[in-house]
């Protein structure tokens, strides 16, 4: 038997609940059991939603508990995982800090599973990651004109990362995966021009935002991929362009949140719901890759 402390800031008061080692396995399947509050989205490894921190209580023993390359590259993508750590998991089987509450099967050890909660994303909401907290420190927006110049920049990079990513797998062969990206681009360009068009007269490249104003100095929707890989299949090109949707859907959703300009907050709840639509459709044809 193992013991499983819940502490979270949403919770009143800690919970410890008994699960057996192994059986049904996942912190996550656990949790759900217990109705202790874990958020999630797909349940499945791939939108990092279900991050936790996992606390071993006995210094003695700690197990390695199954680390995937799924889980692996999710941490990795969401920054919840370090070099040493991956490392340290590879080489002496030991667990990072973070790990994927539907990923981690429960073993005979005592833990302590920290989580802080589904308080920044709205109650009906499309499978998003966390990773919308990092939009909270350092980005104000103080008019509806900056807003606009804002998402012109999102959408414009959006486009032309996915048109270079298309080029580049060209260029290696991959021309199945070069048709995904040119269908993105497309996606992004339309958007891009709807932007264009609320904007009207006003010169948008007055207000668009140098790099270093975001979080990762690169704007939101561009995903992990940088160059042409000729054995990249389409399922992980999926995967990669739907993280970088999320991301655009969280931007827009912490302004539509957040922002104190009525105006801003309701063109933000518009582009936030056309990119949860976007974010539906890459699930969407991930289904269909997978079947």
């Amino acid at each position: 038997m193992a013991n499983i402390t819940f502490e979270s800031p949403v919770m009143g008061k800690d919970v410890t609940v008994y699960a057996v080692a192994g059986h049904r396995g996942t912190i996550l399947s656990v949790a759900k059991a217990h109705k202790i509050p874990i958020p999630f989205d797909c349940g499945d490894g791939d939108c990092g939603s279900c991050v936790v921190e996992v606390k071993h209580l006995n210094p003695k023993v700690r197990y390695g508990i199954g680390l995937t390359e799924k889980e692996k590259e999710l941490l990795k993508q969401i920054g919840k995982i370090t070099k040493e750590e991956i490392e340290n998991t590879e080489v002496n089987d030991m667990p990072p800090r973070h790990r994927l509450a539907c990923q981690c099967f429960v073993r005979d050890e005592d833990i302590r599973v920290i989580f802080d909660g589904d308080e920044v994303l709205p109650a009906k909401k499309p499978a998003v990651s966390i990773a919308a907290a990092i939009f909270s420190g350092g980005l104000e927006i103080n008019s509806l004109a900056e807003f606009l110049g804002y998402a012109v920049k999102v959408e414009a990079e959006a486009a032309e990362h996915f048109d270079d990513l298309a080029k580049d797998m060209e260029k290696c062969g991959n021309t199945e995966v070069a048709e995904l990206f040119k269908k993105l681009s497309g996606y992004s360009r339309l958007h891009h021009d709807e932007v264009k068009a609320q904007a009207g007269e006003l010169d948008t490249e007055l207000y668009m935002p140098e790099e270093h104003v975001w979080p990762d100095l690169v704007t939101p929707e561009q995903t992990e991929l940088w160059a042409g890989d000729p054995w990249l299949s389409k399922l992980d090109a999926l995967k990669a362009a739907l993280h970088g949707e999320r991301l655009g859907f969280e931007f827009y959703h912490h302004l539509a949140e957040t922002s104190a300009l009525p105006e801003i907050r309701t063109m933000a709840k518009e582009f936030a719901k056309e990119e949860s639509e976007h974010v539906a459709i890459l699930e969407q044809w991930i289904a269909r890759e997978r079947h």
